[in-house]
């Protein structure tokens, strides 16, 4: 996501007058409307319609009824979306926005302190406010569900980014009644219960808020489902569209990885907790790529080619045993500051090296007890994610706890500067905290139990509907002392509340292996940088970069960073020869044949400068390696559970 600021300079006049409560054109300023007392959620439903026959344009039309009492009303679009953990609700983009009482259109006035609220008053003897509003949608591919997420051919609606409800509600309170308008030929998939459909028109059953916004719908011109079985009676599918019919033919194998998928899940859980449950699979070049839980389901989205293409398919394979995860760890079971009465209370992620460094865990797990990933895609996955972090300089000022506590802010960072500042490393260090306590758990019980019986009592139980289960760190400490006792609040604060150096790798060596680096990439490597057009020479040099020769990233200490090659610059020439990717490994390997250094020509701005960097140790590349000396604990793990 990306935001334009603007500044600009206040004459000394325009200043006097502000202060002094006018604007420069010498009207008085308007005073912020006094806040109206909390209303208790309405006791007949909002209804809701959706126009998105235009969602090729990138807009679309709501209606809203909304049941009203008269005197001051509140309202409010959603600000905090869960599982975007921040602020992400796209109210840049809410246009078109009208209130009518009847015939009479009601002034309204938007909050100024709150962006996201808004302030109306309601005349003598309306009982129901109609509201209309429009979305449009001219994101780029980047961010979560505010980024884009309509072609010509498809669209993924998010219903909290077409709605208003009374500020102070629980969104368990407010009941909806939503029906939508989908274009001529067009399909869709959803966990969200419908009452008819005619034609382009679906009618869905009345549901509360939160299940409205935890239940997307995914419509295109191309759509194919696929049922992935029922266990328990609880149907399972992935529901795909794309903007041609060839990206949606998966390979079989991959079809039965996901059924195998559904009873891993069920075994190692032992229970689920929805009704049926949808991967709303977007292929598309064209809209944001990123995976979003919800309880009933997930909104994944990847290139277009990419469940047909053998390298970007294997590069995405962790992201469906992710997604899903989530049901359990993360929608059932969330952390208190998480789960929010409403959608405007900010959410506090300090547990989400749980929510989601333990969904990592799971994840990798999965792709490789289902088959979508082999074990050597997950050796060479779980090294890729251990050697990032190793080389993570910002580890040494930044604990990890803190990218939990800074996660709205991190989401949205530039890519510049990454090692240095850190990202949202609660994920892939969250994963290698998660193995380390896997293997200490069968250590401490001689290979009797594993993280499986944690997530057996903590996420399991009973099948029950969605439903959410809030917890804390005690419990979690307490959980796993419930598996094996052991002092887990000192291992997890030890972890969470320190500084590097280097990244925690005990889960690696506990499970028999060891990182090494050489100058033959692995085959992830080689996946990674095609299918993403870039360059990894982080373990090396200390570069990141595109294929184009645009440095993205700079390792704080590298061979590139002493002599003073900076992030966002441009590698335009590599010993005077005129860059491309082959051009830099060449080099790097001749460096290290003759025991010379390099030269790169880089480009800042409009300034060009040749950098000698004196390295001669030549390509480096993660492995995962076996260490013979201690029981192969790492491929235990990864074994299917389900019969």
């Amino acid at each position: 996501m990306s935001m334009l600021k603007r500044t600009g300079l206040l004459s000394f006049s325009c200043l006097l007058l502000l202060v002094a409560g006018f604007t420069p054109n010498g009207l008085a300023q308007k005073k912020k409307p006094a806040p109206a007392a909390a209303p208790a959620a309405p006791a007949l439903p909002i209804k809701l319609m959706v126009d998105a026959t235009h969602a090729g344009e990138k807009i679309l039309h709501a209606q809203m009824q909304i049941p009203v009492a008269p005197g001051p009303l509140v309202l409010v679009y959603p600000k905090w979306i869960p599982g975007e953990h921040g602020p992400t609700g796209p109210i840049t983009d809410v246009t078109g926005l009208h209130f009518f009482a009847g015939s009479q259109r009601l002034a309204w006035q938007r909050d100024l302190s709150d962006m996201f609220t808004f302030h109306l008053t309601v005349p003598a003897g309306t009982t129901t406010l109609d509201a209309k509003l429009d979305l449009v949608m001219p994101a780029p591919p980047e961010g979560f569900s505010s980024g884009a997420s309509a072609t010509t051919q498809l669209d993924m609606l998010s219903w909290n980014q077409v709605i208003l409800y009374p500020q102070g509600a629980k969104s368990d309170d407010v009941q909806v009644t939503a029906s939508l308008k989908l274009p001529a030929g067009w399909h869709y998939g959803t966990p969200l219960p419908v009452a008819s459909e005619s034609g382009q028109d679906i009618n869905f059953k009345t549901v509360s808020l939160t299940m409205l916004v935890d239940s997307p719908v995914l419509a295109g011109a191309h759509f194919r489902r696929i049922a992935l079985g029922s266990p328990d009676s609880i149907p399972h599918y992935i529901d795909m569209v794309s903007d041609g019919d060839a990206a949606l033919q998966m390979p079989a194998a991959t079809i039965e990885g996901y059924k195998r998928l559904v009873a891993e899940t069920g075994a190692l859980f032992g229970a689920r907790h929805y009704n049926e449950y949808h991967f709303m699979l977007t292929l598309s070049d064209h809209t944001a790529h990123f995976g979003l839980e919800h309880h009933q389901g997930s909104d994944d989205r990847i290139a277009e080619r990419a469940m047909v293409d053998d390298d970007a398919r294997i590069l995405a394979a962790g992201l469906l045993p992710h997604e899903m995860t989530h049901s359990w760890n993360g929608k059932y079971r969330r952390p208190a500051g998480l789960a929010t009465s409403n959608y405007q209370d900010a959410m506090q992620g300090d547990l989400l090296w749980v929510y989601e460094g333990l969904t990592e865990y799971i994840g990798y797990i999965l792709s490789a007890r289902t088959g979508l990933w082999t074990k050597d895609q997950f050796m060479d996955e779980a090294a890729e994610a251990a050697a990032a972090l190793d080389y993570t300089p910002g580890r040494s000022w930044r604990p990890l706890q803190d990218t939990a506590d800074a996660a709205q802010l991190l989401y949205s960072a530039a890519p510049e500067f990454e090692s240095w500042r850190r990202s949202v490393d609660y994920y892939t260090e969250g994963f290698l905290i998660w193995l380390e306590a896997d293997t200490l758990i069968r250590k401490q019980t001689n290979g009797q139990k594993s993280l499986n019986d944690f997530c057996r009592i903590f996420h399991g139980g009973q099948n029950t509907p969605p439903k959410i289960v809030t917890y804390t760190f005690d419990d979690v400490v307490s959980t796993l002392n419930q598996v094996t006792p052991y002092d887990w609040k000192k291992f997890l604060r030890d972890r969470l509340d320190t500084y590097g150096p280097g990244a925690p790798l005990g889960g690696i060596t506990n499970g028999g292996w060891k990182l090494v680096y050489d100058d033959n990439p692995s085959e992830f490597t080689k996946q990674m940088e095609k299918t993403r057009n870039v360059v990894d020479a982080r373990f090396s040099i200390g570069l990141l970069l595109d294929d184009k020769g645009r440095i993205v990233d700079v390792i704080t200490g590298s061979p590139a960073a002493l002599a003073g090659i900076a992030p966002g610059s441009k590698l335009v020439a590599v010993n005077t020869r005129k860059f491309d990717p082959d051009i830099l490994r060449d080099a790097l390997k001749g460096g290290k044949a003759s025991g010379t250094g390099i030269e790169l020509l880089v480009s800042n701005g409009d300034f060009f400068k040749t950098y000698a960097l004196p390295y001669h140790d030549g390509e480096k590349y993660v492995h995962m390696v076996r260490d013979e000396s201690k029981p192969d604990v790492l491929s235990e793990i990864i074994k299917p559970i389900a019969k």
